[in-house]
């Protein structure tokens, strides 16, 4: 037990890391996941954390693909074993989870699980999430020595995953301040350059019939103070990191976002992802923002009834590539489709793109970031 406990230790760590590298509460749980299921060498291991709507606010997954989550579909409700276990606040060690009455049934693509170990997180009386895993992978299922060391990483994982919340807590509240302070200078820039830009777009008016060389010498100011605003504006809104960034981090957000747009419309939309490293926070803005616009396009302008999302990383650089089967169209003709805005984006924070794109072929965006 002396080496287990060690183990144990070791696994712990790498989840209090994830806390002090100030990553995100979604990451700090893929740790803990991936260490249970290393320690206890399991095929499949899982965490939730429940919501108050019956459902899971959380819930990630190993030893599970990404075309598989997509089959499954969405995340699983408070019901069957995993509702009996947040009711319970009780671990469960089974020898064939399909044999115990509590089971209901699983979506029809999710993978065969037999034997079972499940243990709640908790922080007192309450109950943080369930972690379990199946499938041992060498023989005879989970052991009681199996449950009490999967008990003691749950007791760690709970200190962990409170300091990630409150640590997510004290930044968002620090994300907010911030805000206002930005909300109040672009209140306070923007409104003086656009009451300027009035008068003198008065101004010019008033000068236009009596005096039109100084009339466009004002209409010139005016053109001035415009971009300038603009400016201030594209500034601000830049600075604006999306909230689920913080929370989730950009795969994660992407995930959720491609999710959404599928449900709500009738082309399928896919998502892929590899695992990625800690990304600048710059980065993750405008790699979603880029994202974001393309499927926007795809899904408004292209009639394509089918699109994918991929974001990779490899040798030091995140690409993200877009692709649907639409009408496409004549990139060099192009002036709307928010094309320079997307470059924009990628060359802001060092990266490039590229669209390819001919009438009738679909469109592939594609952009590449050295992080």
């Amino acid at each position: 037990m002396t080496t287990d406990r060690d183990e144990i230790l070791q696994a712990v760590s790498s989840a209090v890391l994830a806390v002090t590298r100030h990553l995100s509460v979604r990451e700090v749980l893929q740790v803990i996941v991936r260490s249970a299921q290393r320690l206890l060498d399991a095929r499949y291991a899982a965490l939730g954390v429940p919501d108050d709507d019956g459902s899971f606010a959380e819930f990630v997954a190993e030893g599970i693909t990404g075309k598989q989550w997509d089959a499954i579909g969405p995340l699983p409700r408070q019901h069957g074993m995993l509702g009996a276990m947040l009711r319970e606040a009780a671990p469960a060690r089974l020898p064939d989870l399909r044999a115990d009455p509590r089971f209901e049934y699983w979506p029809k693509a999710h993978p065969v699980m037999k034997d079972f170990l499940g243990v709640p997180i908790r922080d007192g009386e309450q109950v943080l999430g369930i972690i379990f895993l199946a499938n041992k992978r060498t023989p005879g299922g989970f052991t009681q020595e199996d449950q009490d060391l999967l008990t003691l990483f749950a007791a760690h994982a709970a200190i962990a995953l409170t300091n990630a919340r409150l640590y997510e807590r004290g930044r968002e509240l620090a994300m907010l301040e911030e805000r206002n302070r930005m909300a109040r200078e672009l209140h306070d820039a923007v409104t003086q350059k656009l009451f300027s830009l009035r008068l003198t777009a008065q101004a010019a008016g008033a000068l236009l019939e009596k005096a039109p060389d100084q009339a466009a010498v004002e209409l010139e100011r005016v053109h001035r103070l415009a971009g300038e605003a603009l400016a201030e504006l594209r500034a601000v809104i830049v600075e604006l990191r999306p909230a689920e960034l913080d929370r989730h981090g950009l795969a994660e957000t992407l995930r959720k976002h491609v999710r959404m747009l599928d449900r709500l419309h009738p082309s399928e939309i896919t998502f892929e992802c590899a695992e990625l490293p800690p990304l600048d926070s710059a980065v993750e803005v405008a790699v979603l923002r880029v994202a974001q616009e393309a499927l926007h396009n795809a899904l408004r302008h292209s009639g394509a009834a089918r699109v994918s999302v991929h974001l990779s990383f490899e040798d030091g650089r995140l690409a993200l590539t877009v692709v649907d089967d639409g009408r496409g169209f004549d990139p060099a003709e192009s002036r709307g489709l928010g094309l320079v805005s997307m470059r924009d984006r990628a060359e802001s924070v060092g990266g490039i793109m590229a669209v390819g794109s001919a009438r009738g072929e679909g469109t592939t965006v594609h952009v590449e970031v050295g992080v």
